[in-house]
């Protein structure tokens, strides 16, 4: 087998577009890399997604639960840029930030954020239409977040929805096409109570809120580009939860895959240097679809209870098996993976084996790559290597050489089977509990 291959990299990121992406079904721990990473960047930007995504980032005792804002504002350093590919929901950013506030990030936010005037609103009757839909399934439901994501794209693709341009442009004209559109989702759902004039009064407030933060940029992208600034994308939802190279059906609404970086931001291609592919050290999923490596015994909920493995936006149980490499090695073909980063490793210390999925069957027949036909996964036979565990505390060690040797076999076999170098470790959930390799 060829040796794995990491494009060269500097300790500080360089000039042009750092990617950090999930490389499995979200949860991965993406945060606390951003939050490193983002002590080095001049920007900090989210592409796609809205508030149904999560991350947390742990500050000394302060923990930070962010949800649509770039976890890299908290960065004073930073200009916090969420792009055109996001959907955003305006009384969940303000709320999220009134939250950050309380905890000690000063108010210089607002001076910090740029907000595409291409970003697409989500409205509170776009989550009622989320629920509605997901009712109207019964046991066919997706297992969304009802946090009107899918609704909202859906809009945008029909050519129906309203972005913030819409807003701070001609708000007669906005209060038209708001109304059109409430009136044809109540024709749809009779159920669907929207008090139209209320709503248009409190998005003309919202609008002068927001109105010092929306900008084009699309523009202030490429001018930073141009400027040689260092740029952070921090991947929302992960590339198994992608629309296209998801598992469909049970997916989200949009890219979050690398196509969704330059479509969501407006950046040409050639702009990305480096993508990095997070890797939780065993794997989990919330919702509904099937999971091959899903264990559904006690050592499935031991890593649940160890990891506290609750949904960040949603508060639902993740449910949790054994890492699949067949999934990341499929990210990583689609996304190109730079580098890995290894999360979590240290909710594994007190297992006496580890296994790792590395291939599946079907009849006896191994497939190529991960299949698009969900049924297939029903009957796959997953093929197994198995580590023994390390039965070690890994939290307070600051190199790979300080690692269990078992610890460090585990990591090899990922670089192996993946051919990717691992260029940082999760040793634990604070700022400074990663390893960084290269």
């Amino acid at each position: 087998m060829a040796e794995p291959q990491a494009k060269k990299s500097k300790d500080d990121l360089e000039s042009g577009v750092f990617v950090v992406l999930g490389s499995q079904w979200g949860d991965e721990g993406k945060g606390k890399l951003v939050d490193q990473l983002a002590s080095q960047a001049d920007v900090v930007c989210r592409a796609q997604g809205g508030n149904n995504a999560g991350h947390t980032v742990v500050v000394g005792e302060t923990m930070y639960d962010f949800h649509l804002l770039p976890s890299g504002i908290i960065h004073e350093s930073c200009t916090a840029v969420i792009g055109n590919g996001v959907v955003v929901n305006l009384p969940q950013l303000f709320e999220e930030a009134a939250k950050m506030e309380a905890k000690g990030v000063k108010g210089s936010w607002r001076d910090r954020l740029l907000i595409s005037d291409r970003a697409h609103l989500v409205f509170g009757m776009l989550q009622e239409v989320d629920a509605l839909l997901e009712q109207e399934k019964g046991k066919s439901s997706l297992g969304t977040t009802k946090k009107g994501i899918g609704p909202t794209y859906a809009a945008k693709a029909s050519r129906s929805g309203l972005r913030l341009c819409d807003l701070l442009g001609d708000f007669e004209d906005f209060a038209a096409r708001f109304e059109m559109l409430a009136k044809g989702y109540q024709t749809r759902f009779p159920s669907l109570n929207v008090d139209i004039q209320e709503e248009l009064q409190k998005y003309k407030v919202l609008a002068d809120e927001v109105r010092p933060m929306v900008s084009d940029t699309v523009h202030y992208m490429n001018t930073a580009l141009a400027g040689e600034k260092k740029i952070l994308v921090e991947g929302a939802n992960a590339t198994m939860l992608d629309i296209d190279f998801g598992t469909y059906p049970y997916v989200t609404s949009c890219l979050c895959s690398i196509g969704g970086v330059c479509a969501g931001l407006g950046i040409p291609l050639q702009s990305v240097n480096h993508v990095c592919g997070v890797v939780k050290a065993y794997t989990t999923r919330v919702g509904v679809g099937y999971f091959p490596t899903e264990l559904t015994d006690d050592i499935g909920t031991k890593m649940q209870e160890i990891g506290h493995e609750w949904g960040v936006t949603t508060g639902r149980r993740r449910r949790c098996g054994w890492l699949d490499l067949v999934v990341v090695k499929y990210t990583a073909v689609i996304n190109g993976y730079t580098s890995l980063a290894v999360t979590k490793i240290d909710i594994l210390d007190t297992f006496e084996e580890l296994k790792i999925g590395i291939g599946y069957k079907v009849d006896g027949k191994k497939l190529p790559l991960f299949p698009a036909d969900q049924r297939l996964l029903k009957n796959v036979e997953v093929e197994y290597v198995t580590i023994p565990g390390w039965k070690t505390s890994t939290k307070d060690c600051k190199t790979f050489e300080e690692l269990p040797s078992n610890a460090q076999a585990y990591v090899k076999k990922i670089e192996e089977i993946v051919g990717v170098k691992v260029q940082w470790i999760g040793v634990g959930p604070g700022r400074d509990s990663i390893i960084q390799l290269f």
